[in-house]
């Protein structure tokens, strides 16, 4: 478990290890297991979930922030073990994947927010649980991706690190989406949008 500085959450706890084979070129997990040597294999630790007991305040938790838990060389038994491990039902536990149609495969707990990386439209899944569900355009590298209504209850917007590669209009775009449809959003601070709008700017989403 990690205090973290993602911001749009409390804690990260990591019960899958190893690099994820999606091998995603902007990828900063991948980036750290490359320069420290860590132990690339991909495996479960179970032990990882123990340090959620240790938080006592209502937090949020994003589970597998370095590893994609949905991926498809993850094992329907890992996944089911992990989900229900958890049974605290003080914390919101978000989730976050690539390949969002295996959330369909599965029964979540009100409290688990179920989240999909979309960085072009072709990414975006519809997700039919009855969950809170949400959508992360991180890293922004599609200018048009705003011209599309993605549903959700929840947006994030974040931007390619260290150097940015959307404009402001590719904000103004998902914001207007936003407006129009009423989803919250967060704008992390790596999106570098400055405009002054204050509807918009670090919407923290309760339910």
């Amino acid at each position: 478990m990690n205090k973290t500085k993602i911001e749009w959450c409390d804690y990260t706890v990591n019960p899958i290890k190893g690099l994820c084979k999606y091998a995603c070129p902007y990828c900063y997990a991948r980036k750290m297991y490359k320069r420290f040597h860590w132990n690339e294999e991909v495996r479960l630790d179970m032990r990882a979930l123990d340090s959620i007991a240790k938080i006592k305040e209502p937090s949020r938790i994003f589970l597998c922030s370095t590893h994609d838990l949905f991926g498809d060389w993850i094992s329907d038994k890992w996944i089911f073990d992990i989900i229900t491990q958890i049974q605290s039902s003080q914390h919101t536990f978000l989730l976050l994947t690539k390949n969002p149609k295996r959330y369909s495969d599965f029964t979540f707990r009100k409290n688990f927010w179920l989240g999909q990386t979309v960085v072009n439209m072709e990414d975006y899944k519809l997700v039919t649980n009855d969950n809170i569900k949400f959508v992360s355009f991180e890293p922004l590298l599609n200018e048009d991706i705003g011209n599309y209504r993605l549903p959700a209850d929840w947006y994030i917007i974040g931007g390619l690190t260290p150097k940015p590669k959307h404009t402001n209009l590719a904000v103004d775009k998902i914001l207007s989406q936003a407006s129009y449809f009423g989803i919250p959003v967060f704008i992390k601070d790596n999106a570098h949008y400055h405009k002054i709008r204050k509807e918009f700017q670090k919407v923290r989403f309760n339910k």
